[in-house]
């Protein structure tokens, strides 16, 4: 028992080089891959594999987004829990050796008590009208936050009663461990469907200008890297980061032009509780609609126009694409480092060639804050829609009462007659 204490008071006076070994991935490579590139160096076959797999994701991904919204947060959803899995598997595994009591079925009930947080009130803000039809969920809407604190307080009371002599110091930094786990995905997942509800465009193009800055930082880097960029990632260059810039840009400026002149991506994504069915049809904003715009007097005589028409949104698309490849490629030294501080090359071996789901998606989690922050400072206004929702869910007599303010507020301001009877 002695020793045991002295191990772990002595815990917090590790250095980095005595953080326990994680057991390294294996090769998930498929045979079929492996003799078609075996006769190739390590860094042309690691090309090939990387490659292949990345237009493989990218075909899997259009496929999902002709299915529609809900497949979309399906996939959002999934990711959430396959990130989740990876990193809390990682805590497990540095510290097996210690046989934490409950750490892994407390670390599952705190990501379904946060989920059902989280999509509980997507449901309560988007489905307003489908739930006003079911009692059992108005009673479940109208009580979510205190079902979800007794959810929470539930699992905060188990791991109290879990903590064990001799255990305490590394009991609660699995805790910590967990709780900024669900900080990372849960939250920034819930984020991403927040994104979406907006109009698929405002999903698809963030996203796809960080897969975009990765795979051209990837090719520049790989065919004219030179100049180390960051010591958290050795492999990481100045000229795939400034090439990954650019390209992300000029993509982001085109990919948008053609997202924006279909109402498919532009319309924000509504619940129809007669159809049951995600709708994405509107009369698009001013963002989506053609615009004609003077050129700076600089560009005129390069170009040989005065004037260009595009689409507003083209403009916000510089913003969203510049954060995605100059400060997005920051999550991806963050979880650089954190790999480094547990010696492991990738959080797991899921993708062949690139990792795990998490080593594909660090970027994106500060992509999706930026976004939301992004859309509710610049351009969210009044919703009309949302707004009409939330009265139809009201008593009558609560209807009736704002319909009076209303009239007497249009009234008074001349946009109403007075009524002759009163």
């Amino acid at each position: 028992e002695v020793d045991l204490e002295e191990r772990l008071v002595d815990l917090d006076l590790r250095s980095d080089s005595d953080v326990p070994d994680v057991p390294p991935p294996t090769d998930s490579t498929p045979e079929i891959l492996k003799r078609a590139l075996s006769g190739l160096s390590a860094r042309w076959k690691n090309w090939w594999i990387r490659g292949i797999l990345t237009l493989a994701m990218i075909s899997v991904f259009f496929l999902i987004i002709y299915l529609g919204s809900f497949m979309l947060m399906l996939l959002v959803l999934s990711i959430q829990v396959k990130c989740y899995h990876e990193i809390i598997t990682i805590g497990y595994r540095v510290y097996h050796s210690y046989d934490l009591p409950w750490f892994r079925s407390l670390s599952w009930y705190f990501l379904l008590c946060v989920n059902y947080f989280f999509y509980g009130e997507t449901v309560a803000d988007y489905f307003a009208t489908f739930v006003q039809r079911r009692e059992q969920l108005q009673f479940l809407i109208r009580y979510h936050r205190f079902i979800s604190f007794a959810l929470y307080l539930t699992g905060f009371c188990m791991f109290v009663l879990s903590l064990v002599k001799k255990h305490y110091r590394l009991q609660f930094y699995m805790f910590a461990w967990t709780h900024v786990t669900l900080l990372i995905t849960v939250t920034q997942s819930h984020l991403v469907i927040q994104n979406l509800f907006e109009g698929m465009i405002w999903f698809l193009v963030p996203i796809s200008s960080v897969i975009c800055n990765d795979i051209t930082a990837y090719i520049f880097g790989f065919f004219f890297g030179r100049t180390p960029l960051i010591k958290l990632s050795p492999k990481k260059t100045w000229e795939g980061f400034i090439g990954g810039f650019f390209s992300t840009v000029v993509f982001g400026f085109i990919f948008s032009y053609f997202l924006a002149q279909h109402q498919y991506f532009v319309c924000p994504v509504e619940y129809n509780s007669e159809t049951n069915r995600f709708v994405t049809e509107c009369e698009p904003s001013e963002l989506f609609q053609m615009k004609k715009y003077s050129l700076p007097p600089l560009l005129q005589p390069v170009l040989g126009w005065e004037t260009v028409n595009m689409y507003p949104f083209q403009m916000h698309s510089i913003a969203l694409s510049t954060f995605a490849s100059l400060i997005g490629p920051f999550g991806g030294f963050f979880a650089s480092g954190f790999k480094r501080a547990f010696k492991i090359k990738d959080f797991a071996d899921t993708i062949p060639g690139h990792g795990g789901i998490m080593d594909r998606f660090d970027c994106q989690y500060l992509m999706a804050t930026f976004v939301h922050v992004y859309i509710t400072s610049f351009i969210r206004g009044p919703n009309p829609s949302k707004l009409l929702k939330q009265l139809l869910i009201l008593q009558p007599e609560q209807q009736l009462s704002v319909y009076k303010t209303l009239k007497s507020h249009l009234i008074e301001k001349g946009i109403l007659q007075p009524s002759l009877r009163g």
